[in-house]
């Protein structure tokens, strides 16, 4: 039985649930439940706090999990990437006061907050900086007000909490975080109960980033309307009753879908439909 663990609370838990219902995974009903079994696919998935994930995944107690690539790499937990999950993205920034460091090189023998101790402690000492790291549990924004640090690093999505709190960001970005697929590092060659996991979601990810789109257009534009709609491997082209004339069927990027059909209109494509994907294999 595949193991798989998921975030039981935070910004991942509800995409994370979401994308593994579309995934044709049964799913909590309730925040109190902590394991659901899914006997149709045979797999058992334990909901967890999300900085926990990274270190039960890295000490092979459960075979997969769900986190994010900022918590995977502050564990410093034996577990690797296996798909990025496009949702639930972050940036991992340096802030500080008005009246503070300016740069990243001016952290030098400052004290900076940050909820991310491991990962910021590393990135310190790649870049050759000495400075003294003060690992908070929350509310990291606050700690230049209070006293306790001179800047701070901390995700964000926004930046508005940041700057609420009369911070400034500096330097450039530690990490782009985004939700993540892991397993563990020691793992053996993904089974077929994983490698159907990261099918169906990779299912998901295309499903949400494309659509179907149909339209009838004249035989003497056909070839204008496929290079505005080349599909994937290429386009299905099928006659119609009215002589002279083909209905057309490819897959289309969603956030270029009105742009495409403009175009198409243009070139005398006409009756354009546009169709959600709930599921698919690319």
């Amino acid at each position: 039985m595949l193991r798989v663990a998921v975030p039981n609370k935070g910004m991942l838990a509800e995409p994370a649930s979401l994308m593994l219902r579309e995934s044709g995974y049964r799913q909590r009903g309730s925040s109190s439940e902590l394991v659901i079994l899914d006997p149709d696919n045979d797999v058992e998935f334990f909901y967890l706090r999300p900085r926990d994930v990274a270190v039960y995944v890295g000490s092979g107690t459960v075979d997969v999990g769900i986190t994010g690539r900022d918590m995977l790499l502050d564990a410093q937990a034996e577990a690797d990437e296996l798909l990025a999950l496009d949702f639930g993205h972050s940036t991992f920034r340096f802030a500080a006061p008005p009246d503070g460091p300016a740069s990243i090189e001016e952290l030098a023998g400052l004290r900076v907050a940050t909820a991310y101790p491991g990962l910021l402690s590393k990135y310190l000492a790649e870049l050759g900086i000495a400075a003294d790291v003060i690992g908070l549990d929350g509310a990291v924004e606050t700690a230049c007000r209070l006293g306790v640090a001179d800047a701070v690093a901390d995700v964000v999505s926004t930046g508005t909490t940041l700057r609420t709190a009369g911070l400034s960001v500096i330097g450039e970005p530690l990490l782009e975080s985004e939700a993540i697929l892991i397993r563990p590092r020691q793992a053996a060659d993904a089974g077929s109960a994983v490698t159907q996991l990261i099918r169906r979601m990779q299912g998901v990810l295309v499903a949400r980033q494309y659509v179907l789109m149909d339209y009838d257009c004249p035989v003497e534009v056909l070839e204008a309307a496929c290079e505005v709609t080349p599909g994937l491997e290429g386009p299905t082209v099928s006659p119609l009753r009215k002589e002279g004339w083909v209905a057309v069927r490819s897959m289309v990027v969603r956030a270029e879908t009105n742009r495409v059909m403009d175009d198409l209109w243009k070139v005398g494509a006409r009756a354009i439909l546009v169709t959600d994907i709930h599921a698919c294999r690319i």
